[in-house]
Formats: structure tokens, C-alpha cells, sequence
């Protein structure tokens, strides 16, 4: 599938070369004074794992790998792999943790519904759900008369991860966290 170059998004998988791409890194836009817009895209090869960055056209397109989606449930981690069950067969299959990522791993958690995108049967990339609901495990106290302002404070998740909190959370507390990313979004209802 053609996808316009000023399209292409972290995550979306190209095929360059003959080869299949992940896109790394958020692309930049540049629009120089002299010249045509350009966008300047770091790229991962799926296979070698080699980075290089590339530079494209704005008015030019990409060619976008047709992705097979289908929903897994995460059951549990075996040695350095992931047991994932099939919704619809109930089937298990063993995922490698570097299909996942390092970036991923933290938000796994039992039983989660997660999405397997592969490429003529071959997986290659785990999608995690937008938000997580996670706890917050250590974070400063209150700061008496802290109201909802643009100031933060960091916590410690039960996951280990750190995410930036508004001055009025506890511990113990639950909040919505953004997988992109790991910001939060709110407390948990």
C-alpha cells in the first residue's frame, strides 16, 4: 500500500529496498529556505536490525507493509519468551522478547489483550493497548494546597516504570497511563 512520505508515523512498517523497515523514530518535517519540503526518517531493518536514517520528498510515497492483525492474550513469560494464547483457536504460540521491545515489556501484564502484527505469517511487531491502568508504588506526599497546575512530581509505578504525576496523587493511588509514551492521562475510575 502508497502512503505519502509526510504520512509515515513511529511504529508503521516500509518496504525500501526490498527489505522491511520499522520506523523508529518520530519523522521530522523540514522545510528549508532554498528547495522542496523534506522529511528526514530513521529507520530499523527488521531483519539485520541496522539503522539508517533516509531522506524523502514530501510529495513522495512510501510503500507501507500490509500488516495481518490479529488479537492474542498475554499469559505469561518463558524464559526469554512470551506465551501468548489465540482468541479465536485458543492455540499458544512463543513470541521473542525482541519482537516486543524493551520499551513494551513493562506493560505486560496477565491475561492483557495485545495485537500481533505479522508479515506473511511471520510476526513482527506487538501493539499494547493505548492505556494502562497501573499503580502508583512511591511517589513524594501531598504537598498541602497542591492543586491540578502544570508542576509534577515523579512516581514509581508498581511496574517499575517512572511517570510524571500530578502534585495531588498518593501512593497507593491508580492512574491511566499512555503506552506511547508513558504519560498520564488521569486517575482510574
Amino acid at each position: 500500500m502508497k502512503v505519502a512520505a509526510n504520512s509515515v508515523r513511529t511504529g508503521h512498517i516500509l518496504i525500501y529496498n526490498d527489505d522491511l523497515w520499522v520506523v523508529a523514530k518520530q519523522p521530522e518535517h523540514t522545510k528549508p529556505g532554498k528547495g522542496p519540503a523534506y522529511i528526514q526518517v530513521e529507520m530499523k531493518n527488521l531483519k539485520t536490525g541496522t539503522k539508517t536514517n533516509e531522506r524523502f520528498n514530501s510529495s513522495d510515497y512510501l510503500d507501507r507493509a500490509q500488516l495481518e492483525q490479529k488479537e492474542y492474550q498475554y499469559l505469561y513469560m518463558e524464559g526469554s519468551n512470551l506465551v501468548l494464547m489465540d482468541l479465536e483457536t485458543f492455540e499458544q504460540i512463543h513470541l521473542s522478547q525482541d519482537v516486543v521491545g524493551e520499551e513494551n515489556m513493562p506493560y505486560l501484564a496477565d491475561n492483557m489483550i495485545v495485537i500481533i502484527e505479522s508479515f506473511q505469517e511471520k510476526p513482527l511487531n506487538l501493539r499494547l493497548p493505548a492505556t494502562v491502568i497501573l499503580e502508583v508504588k512511591e511517589t513524594d506526599p501531598v504537598i498541602k494546597g497542591a492543586t491540578a497546575t502544570s508542576s509534577y512530581k515523579p512516581a514509581i509505578m508498581e511496574n517499575g516504570l517512572r511517570v510524571m504525576v500530578p502534585p495531588y496523587l498518593t501512593t497507593g493511588e491508580k492512574i491511566v497511563v499512555k503506552t506511547e509514551d508513558s504519560t498520564f492521562v488521569e486517575r482510574a475510575k
